[in-house]
């Protein structure tokens, strides 16, 4: 069973209907036992760093993900702020995050250039640079394109855990693979066809 953890924050509703389109089971929760027993789990997310890990400490989640996901090593997926909930610490609220992956979650600067078309947050369809044997991104194109909006972006202290770049103003860390962890900065569930792929990919690969 997938489980898609609710802590509060997040397009639950939007990630299920996806996995409906698949065909997959899937359920929201936020029942310890039953996230540490998921044979998948997704941590999904919209909004602000600091209020996500906040509502995960209170709703005593923090050990339930710790136990799946770095001893039962159970695939895991996370998507926008889920994603950046995986890192050590955030701009966003001066808050240390989950740990799981050797980054920051830093928020978009683009002072440095004069291009009034470079907005935060950054929304909207862009390419997905990715490694080709990552798992997430089998069988979709070199430059896929997914649907991103977010303000923070995850800066990478180890070039092995990233599997897919995007530029927008810089180029940054639009997803990550390291062992049983994976995560995307865009929205698969919000990215028609090619999001309903690297979903499928995450469930029969991983």
């Amino acid at each position: 069973m997938i489980v898609i953890a609710d802590y509060g924050m997040g397009n639950l509703h939007s990630v299920l209907k996806a996995f409906r389109r698949l065909r997959v089971d899937a359920v929201i929760s936020n029942n310890p036992e039953e996230i540490i027993n998921a044979d998948k789990l997704i941590l999904p997310g919209v909004g602000n760093f600091k209020r996500g890990m906040k509502n995960l400490k209170e709703m005593n989640l923090i050990d339930p993900l710790n136990t799946a996901v770095l001893e039962k090593n159970t695939p895991i997926l996370g998507i926008c702020l889920g994603m950046q909930l995986m890192t050590k610490y955030s701009e966003e609220g001066n808050t240390e995050g989950l740990g799981w992956i050797d980054a920051e979650t830093i928020r978009f600067d683009f002072s440095q250039y004069d291009n009034s078309f470079l907005h935060i947050p950054h929304i909207g369809w862009n390419n997905a640079a990715s490694d080709s044997e990552n798992l997430l991104f089998k069988n979709l194109d070199h430059e896929t394109t997914f649907y991103f909006i977010h303000s923070y972006y995850v800066n990478c202290k180890q070039e092995d855990t990233i599997a897919a770049v995007t530029k927008y103003g810089n180029t940054f860390v639009s997803a990550i693979s390291k062992n049983n962890i994976f995560a995307t900065q865009f929205h698969p569930e919000k990215s028609h066809d090619s999001g309903l792929n690297l979903l499928k990919n995450f469930i029969d690969r991983t």
